[in-house]
């Protein structure tokens, strides 16, 4: 058995937006071929989904300026609990866990729980983990937040600043 001297860094990040629509509205937007339609700057290459959209064992990959390649496969999908689940890995770099679930807030609203579990798997993954601020992690779910309300109500994308 080899011996691996390099010592991993995990960290993870929660947020819990408040989402002006109910659970059954929200849930269908958590797919990455729907996020284009409502999240600036969103796009996807889907590489296995028998549907065409999000579940159980579907398979997309990531590529944005400035982004390294991600590979992305949905390792839960349950529309009756409203809970879907990503496991993300960028090559030579990361492993990411991205759980989501939505809940009734009251009548009109749901709470979105996000938490995203980084854990590095070269030095470069360390970096990025270093580097992952609370503050930059926040900006993101906070635009995703206004965005996902900003299309719920007008069917239009937010634009970022």
């Amino acid at each position: 058995m080899k011996v691996n001297k390099f010592q991993a860094k995990r960290i993870d990040r929660k947020y819990r937006q408040t989402i002006n629509a109910i659970p059954e509205k929200i849930f269908p937007l958590l797919c990455p071929v729907r996020e284009a339609q409502w999240l600036e700057g969103w796009s996807c290459n889907m590489i296995y989904s028998e549907s065409g959209l999000a579940e159980n064992g579907a398979v997309f990959s990531t590529s944005s300026e400035g982004e390294e390649d991600t590979v992305w496969v949905i390792t839960k999908h349950d529309c009756e609990l409203w809970q879907v689940e990503f496991t993300r890995f960028t090559h030579n770099c990361r492993i990411c866990v991205l759980k989501i679930a939505v809940t009734p807030k009251d009548q009109t609203r749901s709470y979105v729980d996000i938490c995203y579990t980084y854990t590095g798997i070269t030095a470069a993954g360390n970096n990025f983990i270093d580097n992952f601020t609370e503050e930059a992690f926040l900006d993101a779910v906070i635009f995703w937040e206004k965005s996902m309300n900003y299309f719920l109500e007008t069917g239009q994308k937010l634009k970022k600043a």
